[in-house]
């Protein structure tokens, strides 16, 4: 089943969380540039409220929030119902699959890859932008989500983990970019991503269909 009843819910608070912390927002953002290829069409998997993809030029998106899709719409995106692991779209459909801070909400994260590389073309991308939970915001993530509304139900992921159901689901040439290397309250309200993980708390993963 798809946990969106915090969603539902907390539309207004999930949203206004971009604003209160508009460098931390930035900053991941700027980390999913640093990787995205050039395409002709993309989709955003829980693409939320369209907060990324909307400044990416993703214009189509999978939610099923229905508060959450209607926010999207507002924004000017083609948002439809459906969840990561039944997406509803043709084989070879996308040249690129975006997923940010989505992951941890989905029921079946090997199905949602394999999902992903069904509606994608031959050689297109899948980028999964992720708090691993080995970093420093991870853990804090992982000891304290039973306080918080949207993380209580969440399944965190480390790195390696992912990496290993991308692999599995069919993808190779994985790259990979670092953001956020403080505390989220307390360190740089805006940082440049670097190359790689293992000590930026957001993590972005792209490998390409095999």
């Amino acid at each position: 089943m798809p946990r969106i009843e915090p969603f539902e819910t907390h539309s207004e608070d999930y949203d206004d969380w971009f604003e209160r912390y508009k460098g931390i927002y930035v900053s991941e953002l700027k980390a999913v540039r640093l990787l995205l290829p050039s395409f002709q069409r993309g989709v955003e998997v829980g693409i939320g409220t369209g907060r990324f993809a909307a400044p990416l030029g993703i214009r189509e998106g999978v939610e099923p929030s229905p508060k959450m899709r209607e926010v999207a719409r507002q924004r000017g995106l083609r948002v439809v119902e459906g969840v990561a692991e039944h997406l509803p779209f043709p084989d070879n459909s996308f040249d690129l699959v975006l997923f940010v801070t989505t992951i941890c909400f989905v029921d079946d994260l090997l199905k949602s890859f394999q999902e992903s590389h069904r509606v994608l073309i031959p050689g297109g991308f899948i980028l999964v932008g992720m708090v691993d939970r080995e970093s420093h915001l991870g853990k804090i993530y992982e000891a304290k989500k039973g306080e918080n509304v949207f993380y209580r139900h969440a399944t965190f992921y480390t790195t390696s983990e992912v990496v290993n159901l991308l692999y599995k689901a069919g993808f190779k040439d994985f790259n990979f970019a670092q953001t956020i290397f403080g505390d989220l309250h307390t360190g740089p309200q805006e940082e440049d991503p670097r190359f790689g993980f293992g000590e930026g708390s957001f993590v972005v993963i792209r490998a390409q269909r095999r």
